[in-house]
C-alpha cells in the first residue's frame, strides 16, 4: 500500500511540474509585445531604412494613384540629406532611391521623349496623370494632382519629372535591390520634422 501512495504522490508531483512548465512557456507568447515588422509597403514615420551605410529616417510619404494602380514614395532623411525611396509593384517589385536636382531645366509643359542629362541619354518609358496623397507628421493628408514622366538611362539610372501646375520637380537616381535594404521599426514620430514641400 505504501508503494501505491508513493507512486501516486510522484505522479501528482510530476503532473504538477509538467503543468507549471507548460504554463511558464505559454506566458511570453500571450503577454509579449505585438510584432512591429515592416515591409517596403507599410513604412511609418520614424522607421529607419538602412542602405549602404546610411541610416535614413522615414519623414513622410506620398501615395500616387492612376486608374486604380498605386505606388508610393517615402521621404528619407539622414542628417541634412534627403532622398526619396520609390516603391512600386507591377509585374515585379521595383525600388529606387531618388535625389532631387535643379541641374535639369524643363521649359515646355510636355518634356521630350528623350533627353540628355549629365552627358547621358534618358528615354521616357511612362507618363500620365496621377492623384497624389501627401502624408506627413501632425497634419491631415492632402490630395493633389500632377503629370508625371518616368525616364530610364544607362546602368539602371532613372530620372523622374513631375509637373505640378507648371512647376516642375526633377529627381534622379538608380534602381536598387530590395534585399539590400534593412528596415528597423521606429516609434511613429518624426525625427527631423521634415517639410515635404
Amino acid at each position: 500500500m505504501f508503494i501505491v501512495y508513493c507512486a501516486l504522490i510522484v505522479l501528482i508531483v510530476g503532473i504538477g511540474i509538467f503543468l507549471f512548465m507548460r504554463q511558464q512557456q505559454a506566458v511570453p507568447a500571450q503577454t509579449g509585445a505585438p510584432s512591429k515588422q515592416r515591409t517596403l509597403f507599410d513604412l511609418q514615420l520614424g522607421d529607419i531604412v538602412q542602405y549602404q551605410g546610411n541610416d535614413w529616417v522615414v519623414e513622410g510619404q506620398l501615395i500616387y494613384e492612376q486608374d486604380g494602380f498605386t505606388w508610393q514614395e517615402y521621404l528619407l532623411q539622414d542628417g541634412g540629406t534627403r532622398v526619396w525611396l520609390s516603391v512600386e509593384e507591377d509585374d515585379w517589385l521595383e525600388v529606387a532611391l531618388m535625389t532631387p536636382t535643379k541641374a535639369l531645366t524643363i521649359s515646355t509643359p510636355e518634356p521630350p521623349k528623350e533627353l540628355e542629362f549629365q552627358g547621358e541619354t534618358y528615354r521616357c518609358t511612362e507618363s500620365g496623370t496621377a492623384q497624389m496623397t501627401r502624408i506627413r507628421a501632425n497634419q491631415r493628408p492632402t490630395v493633389e494632382q500632377c503629370r508625371f514622366f518616368e525616364y530610364e538611362g544607362p546602368n539602371e539610372k532613372l530620372l523622374s519629372i513631375e509637373n505640378w501646375s507648371g512647376e516642375f520637380e526633377v529627381t534622379v537616381g538608380k534602381a536598387i535591390q530590395p534585399r539590400d535594404i534593412t528596415i528597423l521599426p521606429g516609434d511613429g514620430q518624426s525625427v527631423h520634422n521634415a517639410d515635404m514641400g
